[in-house]
């Protein structure tokens, strides 16, 4: 009688089928007296034991299926949640974890080391800052959400192998981007019967500023496909993805997000200034005709009015976000710049060291002074070198595609430049898309043998300086 004996991926599969069994037996019934008769809470129950399914049988499908469908997902996710605890959000956010924790495990060789340790130093910082942090609950929400953070960029390396694979991951991220926009459309809509006057599109987010800052991805991202001589795209699409960057553009502007419409500028400006000059003529005319909006009118001015502290009713939100640093950072105690007060303390303590709290817990609005404050000195060199291990990459596979190296480094820089005056670590679905294309580009770098054998088929010779001088428009496609 023929023996038959599992391999030590399918022992880990088993035992991960059993471990879901055994969790969704005991959670069941208290998942059913919990549920009432919320639609959403319903609804998460099969949608469970579908994800549990597409996970057991093809764990890539899942992967894929979530980074389509996750920036559609906020507002439904939110439905899900128990008494405002858990719901089918969490449970995404532990199948990715889970994911890529078996990707590693099955190949370990295909996650580089060098890229590795920095997240396991950060989220080592971070579990320590769980232990002094006044406020456990929120601090452990955070650490997890760096923990999804990581497993995104992890499965980056083992999604992405070729630039045939790089170039689906930009498609489908881009496709992402179709159910919000149709959401973004119907909700102007309605919203508009009485006037745009103080509306914040939002969309399928839980914010406006997220939504404005996925958007800002998405476009870059657009450009890429435009403009790069590794897609070949009929007259059709061509034209058809170009309205569709137009109506994003239209989106951006209604979420009413200063910082993200800087940083769709600033992309703009170095393409510009690299590749054609023509667009900087189009940025010399847009923002003229975004000041015809007066909703764009209005935001604009506000930042020339309210500098001067009395209450937060009278200031602009900049000048009411610099009072807030300033309060927190004088409040500060020497002994604890280099390990700060614990994580998610900026928001504990703010009702003790900012006048204008009131009774509200404020976080700091800027991911370096909350971190900061959280983390002190240890924290913020542990954040700041994934940064840095990354942008070494970037800069590397800038030789091989000088467009797509251009876009993911000045995608980085626009992070870390918004991150100076918004609450970006908390917006998790914009930072699943975030770190999802830097690990790509990263991945892709690494396998360049693949990269470099389609440029010599294409008879397409490397992107670098030496190869390509001057402000010049990629070569185009054949």
């Amino acid at each position: 009688m023929k023996r038959y004996s599992l391999d030590r991926s399918q022992w880990l599969l088993l035992a991960a089928a059993v471990l879901v069994s055994i969790l969704v037996g005991m959670a069941l019934p208290v998942a059913i007296a919990l549920l009432g008769d919320s639609v959403g809470r319903l609804a998460a129950l099969p949608a469970l034991f579908v994800l549990g399914g597409l996970f057991l049988f093809n764990r890539k499908l899942l992967l894929l299926l979530i980074f389509l469908f996750r920036a559609s997902g906020d507002i439904v996710l939110e439905s899900t949640r128990v008494g405002g605890g858990m719901g089918l959000g969490a449970a995404i956010n532990g199948l990715i974890i889970l994911i890529a924790f078996l990707f590693v495990v099955e190949k370990p060789k295909q996650l580089p080391r060098w890229m590795a340790v920095p997240w396991l130093v950060l989220l080592a910082v971070a579990s320590a800052g769980v232990l002094i942090s006044p406020d456990r609950v929120a601090a452990i929400k955070i650490v997890l959400s760096l923990c999804s953070y990581f497993a995104v960029f992890v499965c980056a390396f083992y999604v992405v192998r070729t630039p045939e694979d790089f170039r689906s991951m930009v498609k489908l991220m881009i496709a992402s981007s179709i159910v919000p926009a149709l959401y973004g459309i119907v909700a102007t809509g309605l919203y508009g019967r009485g006037g745009l006057a103080n509306f914040r599109l939002q969309s399928t987010f839980g914010h406006p500023n997220i939504l404005a800052f996925y958007l800002t991805l998405v476009i870059s991202l657009g450009l890429y496909v435009l403009k790069s001589p590794f897609f070949r795209l009929t007259q059709f699409k061509r034209f058809a993805l170009m309205g569709y960057m137009l109506l994003l553009f239209v989106l951006l502007l209604l979420t009413q997000t200063r910082s993200a419409w800087i940083a769709s500028f600033m992309l703009l400006l170095l393409y510009g200034l690299m590749f054609e000059r023509r667009y900087l003529i189009y940025l010399a005319i847009l923002p003229m005709l975004a000041m015809l909006v007066p909703s764009v009118q209005e935001r604009v001015m506000q930042l020339d009015s309210g500098n001067t502290v009395q209450t937060y009713a009278k200031l602009n939100s900049f000048a009411w976000r610099v009072y807030l640093w300033e309060s927190g950072l004088k409040w500060m105690s020497p002994s604890h710049y280099l390990t700060g007060y614990g994580v998610e303390s900026f928001p504990y303590y703010s009702q003790t060291f900012f006048p204008l709290a009131g009774t509200t817990k404020w976080g700091a609005h800027s991911v370096f002074v909350q971190w900061f404050f959280d983390t002190g000195l240890i924290g913020m060199l542990a954040y700041l070198s994934i940064f840095y291990m990354v942008l070494r990459k970037l800069m590397k596979l800038y030789r091989l595609d000088r467009l797509g190296g251009v876009i993911l480094i000045c995608t980085l820089v626009e992070y870390l430049v918004v991150s100076a005056s918004d609450n970006l670590l908390s917006y998790l679905a914009f930072n699943w898309y975030f770190w999802l294309l830097l690990g790509m580009g990263c991945s892709v770098y690494m396998n360049s043998e693949a990269w470099q054998e389609e440029l010599r088929q294409r008879k397409v010779r490397p992107l670098h300086r030496a190869a390509m001088p001057g402000l010049r428009h990629p070569e185009p496609s054949n």
